[in-house]
Order: structure tokens, then C-alpha cells, then sequence
């Protein structure tokens, strides 16, 4: 009896052993054709195609933050530099900057004709309705910025006579004066010398004109300073 039960439990053992072997052998192979079935499908064309899209996605989403930070640069830099520029062009409007450009060289002095017995001696000399007229002349005539001796021209200059001199910006100077203009030289000369203008009748007189075209005209900056006692800005919406 022992021996028939000795035998009967080696039997059972390797029958098991036997269907353990053969469960992994079926579990093997699943694994294995779940593991092709995988590469299959990765490999197949849709499937590629999805990957690559999902790249390019990927790529696309980077590219487009990039363009949104530059353009907000640019734009933010634009708005400066535009910020900076209508500053600039207020100061060249305020005179408050030397300027250079095109333009013209105008000397005026006295005449050195002798009045003749009974004339008025004034009728030979320079006043400032003179200069007034020659730098009127060159406003209409397109004149960007103008100075008097170096005392640039602004909103609140003033040419008077004082005595033999003339002053501008309140400071005294004597003949000759010095005109400097910038704009077109052509236009700025022609306006001048037009027939019965301003030069036609100033030289009548024997007053000296003298008119050169610059390539390269320099008008210095107003010097003095600005005082508004009852003058305020009014604010945006007021």
C-alpha cells in the first residue's frame, strides 16, 4: 500500500509540474502576440501619423509663445520709441535743441550811402521792423527753425530796436546781424529776393543783404529761460 501511494503522489507531482509548464507556455505566447500586436499597431501608418501630429502640435504651441512674447516686445519697444520721438519733435518745436539741416546764411548791415541834406539818416540804417519782415519772409517760406546772432527764434522772442543796436531775446547786438535759417534753400532765397520783396526794398536803401545757401545749416538752441507766472496745462478731459 505504501508503494502504490508513493507512486500516486509522484504521478500527481508531475502531472502538475505538467500543467504548470503548459500554463506558462500559454501565458508565453499570449504575452507574445499581445507584445507583436503592440509593435503592430505602432508601426502601422495611423498611428505614425498621430505621433508625428502630436509632435508638430507640440512644436506649433512652442513656436506661436515665442511669436506672442516677441510681438509683445516689439510692440512694447515701438511704444517707446515712439514715446521718444514725439518728445524729440516737441523739443526741435520748442527750440530747445540745436538743430542742423539745409538752409540759408543771411547778413544784414547798415548802408554806407550818406543821407543827402533833408532825409531822414533812419531811412539808411536797420530797424527791427527790418528784420522782422526778413524773418517773416522766411516762416512763409517753410523755415523749420531761424536764429538772429545765435539767439534762436521761439514762441516768445522778441526783436525791438534799442537805440543804434537791436535786441533779441533781450540781449543787445549791432550791426551786422546774422540770419541762419533752415529749410529749403532754393525756396528760402527765391521768397527773398522775389521782385518787390523784402531784399528789393532794403537794398534800395543801400542796406547790405547777403544771401548764401548752406548744405549744412547748425541753429543753436534757445538759451534762456522759460517763466509762466499764470499759465498752467490744462489736463487731459477737462
Amino acid at each position: 500500500m505504501d508503494v502504490i501511494e508513493r507512486g500516486e503522489t509522484v504521478l500527481s507531482i508531475k502531472q502538475g509540474q505538467a500543467a504548470i509548464a503548459f500554463v506558462c507556455v500559454i501565458l508565453g505566447f499570449m504575452l507574445a502576440v499581445q507584445f507583436r500586436t503592440t509593435q503592430d499597431i505602432r508601426s502601422t501608418v495611423p498611428y505614425q501619423r498621430i505621433e508625428d501630429l502630436s509632435q508638430r502640435l507640440i512644436q506649433t504651441e512652442k513656436e506661436r509663445d515665442t511669436l506672442q512674447n516677441q510681438i509683445s516686445e516689439l510692440r512694447k519697444s515701438s511704444a517707446e520709441a515712439a514715446t521718444t520721438q514725439q518728445a524729440e519733435l516737441v523739443r526741435m518745436g520748442a527750440g530747445v535743441v540745436t538743430v542742423q539741416g539745409p538752409g540759408v546764411s543771411i547778413t544784414i548791415d547798415d548802408s554806407k550811402r550818406q543821407s543827402k541834406l533833408g532825409e531822414n539818416p533812419n531811412l539808411y540804417i536797420i530797424h527791427d521792423d527790418d528784420i522782422l519782415k526778413v524773418i517773416n519772409e522766411l516762416w512763409a517760406a517753410g523755415a523749420e527753425a531761424i536764429s538772429i546772432n545765435d539767439q534762436r527764434l521761439i514762441a516768445s522772442s522778441e526783436i525791438r530796436c534799442a537805440g543804434p543796436t537791436l535786441s533779441v531775446n533781450n540781449t543787445r547786438y549791432s550791426p551786422p546781424y546774422e540770419i541762419k535759417a533752415i529749410g529749403d534753400p532754393t525756396t528760402l532765397e527765391n521768397a527773398l529776393k522775389m521782385r518787390g520783396g523784402v531784399v528789393e526794398t532794403l537794398q534800395f536803401w543801400g542796406i547790405q543783404i547777403s544771401i548764401k545757401t548752406q548744405d549744412n545749416q547748425i541753429v543753436p538752441a534757445y538759451k534762456g529761460a522759460f517763466r509762466f507766472e499764470l499759465a498752467k496745462p490744462v489736463k487731459d478731459g477737462v
